[in-house]
Parts: C-alpha cells; structure tokens; sequence
C-alpha cells in the first residue's frame, strides 16, 4: 500500500460550484490535501467513502479484509452477488474511484498497526469490535489523529468523535461574518463607530472582534488587527482608539472577524464511562444513555458467544438486556435503564439497512470533513440516533423469528428487521419519483438496495427533464463524466438498474406540470402507490402536493441547502397537507427595485445584481433583437410594434457599428467601461450634486443611498483589465470573432488605445434622471415619432443586416471558462468602487449569487434521502399503526430534531366536516346529469345551498343571475355547459372534472372542500 505525499492540487471549480459556498476556498484546499483511513466496507462504511470521494479527499484508504456476505448487499452499493466471497474493500475499491478521479483510492489489506496510524490526519471505524476501537482510539488521540467510530444496528445508530484535547476550529458557523455600512468614525478614545441608517439593527455584541474595509480618510483602520468592540445603546459601537488616525471621509465597513474555538475531547475509554451526548431535549439524553449502554452490551454478546444475535430471538434480546444492566451506572447518570427499548433494540439489532446507513454515514462522512478543514464545530462526542419508530407499536405485529430468517438473498439484512412478508410488500409496490438530480439520485440508490417495485407487479417511475451537468457529478452520484449531456432520468434509471437488475425503472423526460396533465393523467396516477418530490422549486413542490392531495397519495418530500436539510411526510387523512412558499422569490429577501440596483446600491447583492442585467443587456438582448428584426425583413415604417421599435433603439446604443477584429472588440469594451463607470456617475452627480438637500433639510445622499465617485481606468488595476478582457471576448463571440485571453498583449494593445482619442460610447440607452426625481424611472432619449429619426435608426440597422446572425450569449452558470463569471465579477466589483461598497464580491459570491445556485453538498443530500427511506418504510407497513416523522437537520450545527406532523385541521360549516384531503364526490350518472339536478344533489346529500358554481376561473352558475339567465343553464348537463362555458374538452383518461362552490351561510373564512364530478 501507497500514501501519496500531501500536496497542493488544481481544484476544479465547476465540479465543486455547490459546495465551495458551503466550505469555502481555504476549507476545500485542506480537503484536497487530507489523507483518511477507512476501516469497514459495509454499508456503512460505503456511504463514508462515497461522500469522502464525492467532495474531493486527497486520499481514502479502504480497510475491509472481510468477504462479501448476503446481508451486506441490503446496504453496500458498490457490492453485488457477483462478489460474494471478495473482500469487501477489493471489491469497492474500483466503483468507488469511478466518482471522481482526482481522489486516490488505496486498499490496505492486512491488519492495522501503529505505523499504519501515523500517516493519517483523519481515522474512520465502522463495524469494528469495542476492541479494536479502544486500541485504535487510544492509538490517536495520544498522537494527535483524529478518531471517528460509528455504526448502525438494526434501527439504532451511534457515532463517535475524538478530535483530541486542544482542537482548534478556525470557523465554527455556516454563517457569514456579520457586516455593517459606516455612516462615520470620531477621532478620539474610544472612537465611536455609527453604522449607516439601514444597518441599526444589527447584531455585533460586546466582545466581537471586527476589522475594517474601504473606509477613506481613516485608512489606518483598514485590514487593521481585529479589534474588540462594545455596543453602546443607540448601536454605535466603541472601536478602541483612533485620537492619532486621519480623520474619517467617507465609505468601509465594519466586518466581524470570527474567533477559533478550541474543542477538548475525552479519549474513548473515558468517554464510554462518562459519555457526552447530543441531545437537543432531557428526555432524549435518556433514551441516548440507554442507547449507549444497548451497543456496550451487544459488543458484550458478541464477544462472549463469538456472534450477533439471532433476529427477532427473544432468548438472545433478554441475555443482551441482562449484560446491558449488568454494566453498572454510567458516570453522573442515576436513571434506570428502559428495558423495553433495550429489548427492542435487541430483537432488531441484526438487520442492515440502506437508509440508516445514509443518515449516519452523511452525518460521519461531515465530522470528517469538519476535522480536516477545521470548519464547524465537531460532534461532543456522541451521538445516538434512532428509528425504532418505523416498527409497530402493537406486539402482535412485529415479525417472528421464522419471518426474519436469513434466506441467502440480497434483503437478508433488511428481512432480519423487517421480515419476509413486509419485503414482499415493498416489492410491490409503485412509486412515482419526481427529480433526478442529487437527492433523486440517492433515493434511487435507497430504492434499489430496499428492494422498493423489484417485484413483477411493481415498479418505480422517474421523471426529469433536465441533463447531466459537469457539476452535478460532486453530489448526483449514478452520474459519470462520460454521462454529460445525457438526460438524468436516462442514466439514474439504467444506473438503479445496475444497482438490482430486478427493480423496474419507467422513465419520463417530460416536465410534470399543468401543461402535461395529458401525459400524467387520472390513469397515470391510479397506477402509484406513493410520490417522492426531489425538486428544487418551491412552485414544483406545490404542484405535486396538490396532484397527491387530488388523487390521496401520500408524498415524501425532502430539500436541502448547504448542511441544513428537511425531510417531510404527507399522508391522506393523516398528517396536514405540504405547506411551504408559494414560489421561491417568496422564500428569500424582497426583490431588489430597479431604481435601487441601477442608481442606488447599497450591498453587493445590489451590484451583482445590476451587473448580471449589464450581461444580458449586452450580449443576449441586443442579438436577439437584431436577429428577429433580420428575420421580419421589413421596413421600420411598417414596424407596429412599439416594444420593437424602443428595443431597436436601444440596441443601436450597444451595437454602435459591427466590429471586424479583436481589437475592434476591445475598443468596444474600453468605450463602453468609459460609459458605465465614468460618464455614466458623472451625469448621476450633476442631476444629484453630493451636497444636495431634499425640502425637509434632509441629505440627498443619506440613509442607504451612498454617493458615487466616478473611477479612472487604470490599466494596472487587475479588476480594471479583467473587464476589459471579459466584456472585449463576449463580444467577440457575440459577434463569431475569435477572441484572446492573453493578458500581457491586451495591456500593451490598451496603452497604444489609451495614448489616442477611443470613442465615448455615447449614452443612448441611459434613462435619464429629472432632478426633482428621487427614484428617477426611464424616459428614452431618442424619439422615434419623426421620419428623420426612422430612417437615421434604418441607416443603422442596414450595416447588421448584410452579414451574419449575431449569436445570442446565454449565462451558463456552471461553465467557468467562458468569461460570463470572469464579466459579472469584474462589472460587480467596478460597480462597488464607484459607490463605495466594500464588501467582498469574489468568485463564488458572484457564482453563487448571479447563478442562483443553491448551496448543496453529498453529506447532506445522503442524510435527508436515508430520513426519506424511513418514512418510505412506514408508508409500506400500513396499516400498521406507525408514527410518521419530519426531520430538520443542521450537520454544521450538529442538530437534528424529529417532529410528529400535524393532523389535518378539520372544518366545519352546520353538519359537514372535512380536511384539505376530502373532496365532494358527485356521480355524474347514465343518462349525465343537468346543472339543475347537481345543485338540487348538492343541498340533499350535503346541506350546501349553492350562490356560486366555477370552473378553474370561469362562472357556470350564480343566484345572483336574473331567472331567465338561470332557466337557460340549469337544464343543460354539466359537461355541455362547462365546454360551452370555457371551451373544456375531455382528455382521454379523464375520470374526474374538478369544480368549486361558494354556498348561502359561509363565512369569510370558510373554504369548502373541491367538488370531484366523477365523468366514469
């Protein structure tokens, strides 16, 4: 065996996009460089290793000399029938380097020594005896490796960390430094720092450490050594002393710098005595000590009689409940231990299974991260998480032991739960997966190794219309380079397959929205047992959950953002219905006003935001909008639309003439940076002059509006010149030019531009600003009313129309080498100097924020999938009564808390009651009944007198109509009025015509549950 030296490597940005917002750069070099041993090829130890390699470890060996069994195969993803008998480790090593190349995967195949130990920074055990985990652990913590054990039993799972006793975490949060605006700075000791009106409320407490950016004047505080602040009443803050500094201007920023925090941890010989668990509640601190004492006593059994227990054995569960209280107090702990669920867990310790695995191997897969980049605080030091709540509560229904026996198939571990007829059940059963991409990924691995529609009967549909991406391959898992461009359900569905050849896979590419209900109709969904929602919009959740309300279904749903995920359950009649943003504009902050962005920014945000609109209205717009004019090969005159003539002229402002060669495009560039950050901020100061005063006295430029300074291209200025080559390359390709990314010829082709007279774009397409305007809007320059104009703007258009189409630039947000990142980042940055604004706009800020990416990572996309395959267990098992559970996690912050759903809340209206899951059922009968007899059924069967009667937005029926209106309506059958009404005609397939009422007595808040016109 080989330990590669550490060493700094490339790191690939894109393949890394969703998790560098999460780790950082600094975090993900130190990972890059780490080397850990992993010692357990189960399925355990497959989901470490998976996440390990998926977030790029420098090195992972693999310790597992133990052959390949049946029951492994119920958990361990990279085994399959073929390797019985292998050693577990040989076995995995090639599947598991296939996720990423750039990791190195070694296999050490004899026994684990001291000079093996020493070679790595990170120690990972996983179905290990208590043994090998003292010596192991022993071993470490006297030389400074940190130690990590977990492993699961059945439904209960445990995890352990030793970092030693002085580790220090550099950041301990996910949160961003907490940051504030400089309104002013006194000269004096203290100094008193008075943040800008619109951060008065924020958080720094007394004690924080702060340093200062882009403050002019007192520049002696910028990137000074962190300083100790005291928050005075009305929030200014004492900075320390500043008698002897310059004295304040103007702009900067206060930013928190975080502190270390430094960890002390027990060895594990003492920590299993005196054990410190993680536990949000008492009451679970309890459960967690009798879980502790559960895994001594099987280690116990295992050591006294050389085997597990036997599944479901109740002589064996009562030995181990002995030895369990045989093992004396706890240190500090005086509670007796819960015999019952030391029993429980004794009866279904044997089992192994897939999801338990993914929660415990991404919440280990994290801590090792955490010990390798010193980023978040690690576990203290025990954790014990359970699921005992997927069995049945009445005893009469758990399985037997005759039901659990091992039958030398790919489910033994998961039947020695479970039992062989609930594993028959769950072969059954037909499943509808919405969203391929990280957690579908994962739940269809969970899917396959379950067994979940691997029975003739059954089946399992995946939808998604999207395509792998290069950097999707860190997280989506069944996805390989060679994938790129493929559709992901294509690739998942034939990945899960290869996983278990019996599990049936349908796929569907075609998005499952309103527009497809032809496609995913009443048929389609009289075929499913169950919906999984793996999307990644808040609208996409919305439409589904009323898809599965519409037809009870029970849906799984799960998200995740950076080390915070969810994982929810929706059943009929039994929990409350999916609640979440009605879109995801509604889940984050306010947008951002036009004016705001345009003339007033105040954060990055806003100057990220203002220069992605500079993208687009550059590259895309423009050759979209000459293209189409190309197209309609028509005269201006003859031009009736007023959007096409406003976005001619506009166009004309960006175009100016067509460009032959890079240096053309590099004229271009420079002109148009003279254009945005220079002339444009001296118009906006001549309309708003920096001393101006509003009629109350007020400052102009006060509050959040900061006034501008108009900025000199410098050509040594790297900012400068990577606008430059940005913007001159994008309009290269806009143009099919070829470009360059040679920096040294593009500053000595600058000088020589610079020593002559380049062209001021003109400011064609800048709105103008009334001075007595305080969020000045647009007004267009140029009028196109007269026939001078028309045909000085048709002049211009004929130069564009004799050569090629130009090529619309499209933002791809995870294609890194194509300057729309390199364009957006500079623009921001300029955009940020010109107003003063001083926080950082780095490369994965601007990635992040301009792309809209989502924050994710493996670990705990793996978590929340395995949080989702125990609820799935439940859902299979009913009628059995079971406790579903919602689960929010926080791996940063070593928080998981698992909640009971709400039952659906009932209303009322005089005798009838019903939930959001309850519908009015309406045969429409043979012969089909008129609207007449529908109102008449209505207020027999259910006591409703109808006022109001509609479908989807249009009316079929008022009583507040005239008599003759209604005698025209209510003899016709109700599926004539609805076509005659709104031009409705059935779908094949469909069984059901959705209608709403309002009825005489409601009250404001009254909503009355859909009326189902049942058509067959």
């Amino acid at each position: 065996m080989a330990v590669p030296d550490a060493s700094s490597k490339w790191l690939d940005r894109e393949l890394y996009s969703r998790q560098l917002p999460v780790l950082g750069l600094p975090a993900m070099q130190r990972i890059r460089e780490a080397k850990v041993l992993l010692s357990g090829l189960q399925g355990l130890g497959a989901e470490v290793a998976k996440n390990l390699v998926l977030m790029g470890v420098g090195s992972l060996t693999l310790h597992d000399p133990h052959p390949t069994c049946w029951s492994d195969l119920a958990a361990q993803f990279f085994l399959s029938e073929k390797d019985l008998g292998k050693s577990r480790a040989e076995a995995s090593q090639k599947r598991l380097a296939q996720l990423n190349e750039a990791v190195q995967v070694f296999i050490h195949r004899s026994d684990i020594t001291e000079d093996l130990l020493r070679k790595f920074q990170v120690v990972v055990l996983t179905a290990s005896t208590l043994e090998e985990q003292l010596m192991v652990g022993d071993f470490c913590h006297k030389h400074g490796i940190c130690f990590i054990v977990t492993d699961t039993r059945g439904l209960v799972g445990q995890l352990f960390c030793d970092f030693g006793e002085e580790f220090i975490v550099h950041d301990p949060t996910e949160v961003e430094p907490l940051t504030a605006g400089i309104q002013h700075i006194t000269q004096g000791f203290p100094g008193i720092l008075t943040v800008r009106r619109e951060d008065k409320e924020h958080s720094f407490s007394d004690g924080d450490l702060v340093t200062f950016s882009g403050i002019k004047g007192m520049v002696e505080l910028n990137g000074c050594s962190p300083r100790p602040i005291r928050v005075q009443k009305d929030q200014s803050l004492e900075i320390g002393d500043t008698s002897t500094f310059s004295p304040y201007l103007h702009g900067g920023a206060v930013i928190e710098v975080k502190r270390p925090e430094t960890v002390r941890h027990k060895p594990l010989d003492r920590a299993l005595l005196q054990p410190c668990v993680v536990a949000p509640r008492a009451q679970e601190v309890r459960r967690a000590h009798c879980l502790h004492q559960a895994f001594r006593a099987l280690h116990k059994f295992q050591h006294l009689y050389g085997r597990p227990l036997q599944p479901w054995d109740p002589v064996d569960a009562e030995i181990m409940v002995t030895l369990a209280q045989n093992l004396g107090p706890l240190n500090g702990v005086e509670e007796p231990l819960d015999e019952a669920l030391l029993r429980t867990v004794a009866l279904s310790s044997t089992g192994v299974l897939s999801p338990m695995a993914a929660i415990l191997g991404g919440v280990a897969a994290q801590e090792v991260l955490k010990a390798i980049s010193k980023k978040f605080m690690p576990l203290d030091q025990w954790l014990y998480f359970d699921a005992l709540d997927c069995l049945p509560e009445d005893e009469e229904l758990l399985p037997s032991p005759k039901d659990c026996a091992l039958k030398d198939c790919r489910y033994d571990g998961q039947i020695a739960v479970f039992g062989a007829g609930f594993q028959e059940t769950l072969s059954c059963q037909r499943y509808l997966l919405v969203g391929a991409g990280a957690i579908g990924c994962e739940l269809l691995k969970g899917f396959a190794l379950v067994g979940l529609g691997a029975g003739a009967s059954g089946g399992v549909t995946v939808v998604d219309m999207d395509h792998i991406e290069h950097s999707n391959l860190s997280r989506q898992f069944l996805f390989r380079q060679q994938d790129i461009g493929k559709p992901k359900a294509e690739v998942a569905a034939a990945a899960t397959q290869d996983l278990n050849p019996d599990i049936q896979v349908t796929v569907h590419t075609q998005v499952l929205d309103h527009t497809t209900e032809n496609i995913y109709d009443d048929n389609f969904f009289s075929c499913v047992d169950g919906v999984v929602a793996a999307v990644d919009s808040f609208e996409a959740r919305h439409y589904l959950a009323a898809r599965c309300v519409h037809y009870l279904k029970p849906m799984l749903e799960a998200g995740t953002e950076g080390t915070k995920g969810s994982a929810s359950v929706f059943v009929p009649h039994v929990t409350e219905v999916y609640k979440g943003p009605a879109s995801d504009e509604d889940s984050e902050d306010a947008p951002t006003l036009v004016c705001t962005m345009r003339f007033f920014p105040s954060t990055y945000k806003h100057s990220l935001q203002w220069a992605w609109n500079e993208f687009e209205g550059l590259f895309q717009l423009p050759a979209e909008t000459i293209n189409r004019y190309q197209q309609a090969s028509t005269s201006l005159t003859d031009v009736d639309e007023p959007q096409m003539l406003t976005s001619l002229q506009v166009v004309r402002g960006v175009l100016q003439v067509r460009p032959q060669s890079w240096q053309d495009c590099v004229v271009w560039a420079l002109g148009h940076w003279k254009l945005r950050f220079y002339d444009d901020i001296v118009q906006l100061r001549r309309l708003f002059p920096p001393d101006k005063v509003l009629e109350d006295g007020t400052p102009f430029w006060s509050g959040p509006k900061r006034c501008p300074q108009p900025l000199k291209f410098d050509i040594m200025q790297d900012m400068h010149l990577l606008y430059i080559m940005a913007a001159a390359n994008l309009y290269a390709q806009m143009h099919e030019l070829p470009g360059s990314s040679d920096q040294t010829a593009l500053r000595e082709l600058l000088k020589i531009l610079l020593q002559t007279d380049s062209p001021h774009l003109a400011p064609t397409f800048i709105k103008e600003l009334s001075e007595s305007d305080e969020t000045p809007g647009p007004v267009p320059i140029l009028s196109l009313e007269g026939p001078e104009q028309l045909k000085e703007l048709q002049e211009f258009l004929k130069v564009w129309s004799k050569g090629p189409a130009l090529k619309p630039l499209v933002f791809e947000k995870d294609e890194c080498d194509n300057f729309r990142i390199d364009f957006v980042r500079a623009a921001a940055s300029l955009r940020c100097q010109n107003y003063g604004i001083s926080e950082p706009v780095d490369y994965a800020q601007s990635k992040r924020t301009v792309s809209q990416i989502i924050p994710a990572i493996a670990t705990t996309t793996a978590a929340v999938a395995g949080l989702l395959g125990l609820e799935l267990y439940k859902l299979v098992s009913r009628p059995r009564p079971v406790a579903f559970r919602h689960t929010y996690l926080d791996l940063a912050k070593n928080y998981i808390q698992r909640s009971v759903p709400s039952a659906p809340a009932i209303q009322k209206f005089h005798q009838l009651q019903w939930t959001k899951w309850d519908c009015l059922k309406v045969p429409a009968g043979q012969p089909e009944r008129t609207l007449e007899s529908l109102l008449t059924h209505l207020q027999e069967q259910y006591g409703l007198k109808v006022k109001m009667l509609l479908c989807g937005h249009a009316q079929l029926y008022s009583a507040q109509e005239s008599p003759e209106n209604q005698a025209q309506y209510l003899p016709l059958r109700v599926t004539e009025l609805v076509q005659q009404v709104t031009d409705w005609v059935p779908k094949s397939g469909q069984r059901v015509l959705v209608l709403e009422l309002s009825c005489e007595g409601e009250e404001d808040n009254t909503a009355f549950p859909p009326l189902h016109y049942e058509l067959c």
